[in-house]
């Protein structure tokens, strides 16, 4: 039986829904000091359970880490004979702790590491993979986190399970981008990538395999963006209530009402008018349940994440599944630019919520330029 490596990070993601547009260091003890609920262990148990219902964990010895980085998650999904590796001594956990974690994996070896967390997990695992001369060894992660720009992640955690169980069939592993973002410059409003190594990863087509694109800027670019804009701006209805997401075309709507936008938030108006700035989860949620018990309509405005395709789940968690549902899936415009459009073959979603996901797959329309749209599938 194959050794893998399950390790969890329980802060990853647990800035998102606050609007901290990540909870690497600082970010995810001042969302614990705040009492954010812990995001990354639900998304371990998706991804646990749905390897034990297509039979994976029949075929694996499992290697991880006391408590909440791994233990806790297995156990509660019925999963009782884990090996624990591994022992942390104080909650919240260190990255430390995950490198210690990964080193004692390879002792016992661990011929495949799968993490729940982010970028940020990422480059932990990566560096400690590096420090123990096994870079050789594949990388597979369950999206966990705020952002997840690296290309070893799943498409979710239930997908994730299935890249594990082709690897047991095929060992076969690809190279993958290890990207991580500059978290106080993106709180400034500026996206800053930078790569920090390459990993191998499981080849399947269950894996995003793609980094995040920033959007071109070329002078065609930003027309495109000022046509979709302006369409968006003239269709908008009387005293219904906007939520707009994060990136640079939303930005360009905030901008032709005459209204600041944060860039990289998710900002809120009505009539033309900033109702919210760079919400959080809690104060968005109060703000559109508000509006729809007095009758309102509410509309929320999204772009997908470039080269992934996400327009929900990835970026931008403060959108959560509750509020998704008090606006519905009608009410939800997909803007994009057509060059944006060209390098995706989907669109995705990834809010957390499984029954909620499937029920916004399915076909979508995308604004992509002045009175012009695109009929896209959301898988």
């Amino acid at each position: 039986m194959e050794k893998v490596c399950f390790i969890v990070n329980p802060l990853a993601g647990i800035g998102g829904p606050l609007g901290l547009k990540g909870s690497d260091g600082e970010a995810g003890l001042e969302a614990l000091r705040r009492g954010a609920r812990l995001v990354a262990p639900s998304r371990a148990r998706e991804f646990i359970a749905e390897a034990k219902r297509i039979g994976v964990l029949d075929k694996v010895i499992v290697l991880t880490a006391n408590g909440l980085m791994g233990e806790d998650e297995l156990r509660s999904e019925g999963y009782q004979s884990p090996i624990i590796v591994y022992k942390y001594e104080t909650f919240p956990t260190r990255v430390e702790d995950t490198k210690r974690t990964i080193t004692k994996c390879l002792r016992e070896g661990a011929e495949l590491i799968v993490f729940v967390g982010g970028d940020g997990t990422a480059r932990d695992v990566l560096s400690a993979l590096k420090r123990a001369g096994s870079t050789d060894t594949p990388l597979l992660g369950v999206p966990g986190g705020v952002k997840m720009y690296s290309s070893v992640f799943a498409e979710n955690p239930r997908a994730a399970a299935h890249v594990l169980h082709e690897w047991l069939e095929n060992p076969s592993t690809c190279e993958a981008e290890i990207l991580d973002i500059d978290e106080e410059a993106f709180r400034r409003g500026e996206l800053r990538v930078r790569l920090y190594g390459y990993a191998r990863t499981p080849c399947s087509r269950f894996l995003v395999g793609s980094s995040k694109q920033p959007s071109l800027g070329t002078p065609d670019e930003e027309e495109n963006k000022e046509g979709i804009a302006r369409y968006v701006v003239e269709n908008m209805e009387h005293c219904t209530l906007y939520v707009l997401g994060p990136g640079s075309t939303t930005a360009k709507i905030a901008e032709l009402m005459k209204a600041p936008k944060t860039l990289l938030g998710v900002d809120v108006y009505h009539n033309g008018r900033l109702v919210a700035s760079d919400v959080d989860e809690e104060t968005l949620y109060n703000i559109v349940s508000d509006h729809v018990k007095r009758g309102g309509k509410v509309k929320i405005i999204v772009s997908p994440i470039g080269g992934q395709g996400y327009i929900l789940g990835r970026g931008n968690q403060q959108i959560s599944p509750r509020i998704i549902r008090l606006v519905g899936k009608e009410n939800i415009i997909v803007i994009a630019t057509h060059s944006k459009i060209a390098r995706l073959k989907k669109l995705r979603i990834d809010t957390g919520d499984p029954e909620l996901d499937k029920g916004l797959r399915g076909y979508i329309r995308v604004v992509v330029d002045y009175g012009e749209e695109y009929v896209m599938k959301i898988e």
